[in-house]
């Protein structure tokens, strides 16, 4: 080998050495920040003793551990390609979701031929002898059209006075730019998927449609409008409901004149039966209102003709026992979920072994409604009896005594407290086996608003 030879193939091992380095500095990297999100959900997922975090809590974070596995991912493959050359990183890579797309999306295909099927040695055209199939996941972005409707007139040739043209249809916006579809998708994009409409706007002026927030808005107010019927029937389905959830959480409001957002709330009514084998299915109404007094889930709960409200702890729903109704005043049902997060609070930052009995027993709760969800009333109230009432049982007096060798001003106190001010409401599922342990049906449902 020359000289000349040996000083490209030093310089083109070095280049290739570079490339290496600089593709593991990025997986390392990569690796290090993979580590950490795992390590904090980790603690967060492991680190409760009788509590475990609901799936979708997990969603954002878990976002971010994908990022970090493509970026690792990317890095270990450039390291690869570095290090064994192109061709061999292609010949290794494995076909993951050959066979696992689903079958019902069309097929696009495209056939990459070789530059040449001639035979190197000069024998001719070659015979194709097999094949590599390789499916990926395409999208086809949303694409905006022009709806053009034609209503077409006809008149009679032997007399002047027959004209006749279809009636035009009824829309949302009359005489409007947007099709129903349009319309749906703003309200989509706005409650759905929490785009403001001023994004939504800026979407649209990509692909060159002018459209201002205030426009987007008055096509959704349109639509609500005729939406209202539908609101109405569920809210009356609502009514008829002998037993609701309900809870409220916060909601930034946009205050232009201040230039910031204050405090406002969003309420969920919630009827779900299926706890209890129920065959309705489950209906949710949301309101807003811009406190969370007892005044605004008086105003909400008008003309309900339910026996019971399933709630957290919150004050304001003591109010609604207090209800002048033909039914009777309102029998709340309280949510153990509440009662464990103060306790689970108390073992992560105190340690405190009476923290960690009580867990212990919330969890034997659960446990023996785990084992009755989805049955009839009567089997569940039947299993609770004989399997829950003991807990129970044994475990006012158990607090009881708990509280008083703890100091009253502790926060563990403050818990244990909160707890057995609220044992009516705690305890009434041991009455009817239509009555759930926890208020999970509405927090699940109004969870998505809280989160985003």
């Amino acid at each position: 080998m020359t000289d000349t030879a040996l000083a490209e193939e030093n310089a083109r091992l070095k280049a290739r050495l570079s490339e290496t380095e600089a593709a593991l500095v990025d997986a390392v990297e990569a690796q290090r920040r993979l580590e950490s999100i795992v390590s904090e959900l980790r603690r967060e997922k492991f680190g409760r003793k009788s509590e475990k975090l609901d799936p979708e809590q997990f969603n954002l974070p878990l976002e971010d551990v994908e990022l970090a596995q493509g970026v690792l991912d990317a890095a270990q493959e450039k390291a690869r390609r570095a290090l064994k050359g192109h061709r061999a990183a292609e010949k290794g890579a494995p076909d993951r979701n050959r066979g696992h797309l689903p079958k019902h999306l069309p097929r696009i295909e495209r056939i990459i031929e070789p530059e040449t099927t001639l035979c190197p040695c000069g024998c001719g055209e070659m015979a194709r002898i097999g094949e590599d199939v390789s499916e990926r996941l395409d999208v086809v972005p949303a694409q905006l059209r022009v709806l053009v409707t034609r209503r077409r007139k006809y008149a009679c040739r032997r007399c002047s006075g027959a004209v006749v043209q279809a009636h035009a249809p009824e829309h949302v916006v009359p005489g409007g730019l947007p099709t129903e579809a349009l319309i749906a998708q703003v309200i989509v994009a706005k409650f759905g998927d929490h785009l403001p409409f001023y994004r939504q706007a800026e979407i649209y002026t990509r692909q060159g449609i002018t459209l201002d927030r205030a426009t987007l808005g008055n096509w959704v107010g349109r639509a609500c409008f005729h939406l209202r019927p539908i609101a109405d029937h569920l809210k009356e389905r609502l009514k008829g409901a002998d037993r609701i959830f309900m809870d409220e959480t916060r909601a930034p409001v946009l205050d232009p004149g201040r230039r910031k957002t204050k405090t406002g709330y969003f309420w969920a009514i919630v009827a779900d039966d299926r706890g209890h084998g129920g065959a309705d299915p489950p209906v949710v109404m949301f309101h807003y209102a811009p406190g969370r007094g007892a005044v605004q889930a008086l105003r909400f709960l008008e003309g309900y003709r339910g026996s019971f409200v399933q709630c957290d702890g919150y004050e304001a729903y003591d109010k609604l026992t207090k209800v002048d109704r033909t039914e009777g005043p309102w029998t709340l049902v309280h949510c153990w979920t509440h009662v464990r997060r103060r306790f689970v609070k108390r073992l992560e930052k105190d340690g405190s072994p009476i923290a960690e009995e009580a867990l212990r027993q919330i969890a034997e709760l659960y446990a023996v409604e785990k084992s009755v969800r989805g049955m009839a009333p009567e089997a569940r109230l039947a299993a609770r009896r004989e399997l829950a009432t003991p807990i129970i049982t044994a475990f006012r007096p158990w607090l009881e005594a708990q509280l008083s060798r703890i100091p009253r001003s502790s926060k563990l106190a403050e818990d244990i407290r909160y707890t057995l001010a609220r044992w009516p409401g705690l305890t009434r599922f041991l009455k009817d086996g239509r009555l759930e342990l926890d208020t999970n049906p509405v927090e699940n449902q109004i969870r998505k608003i809280a989160l985003t």
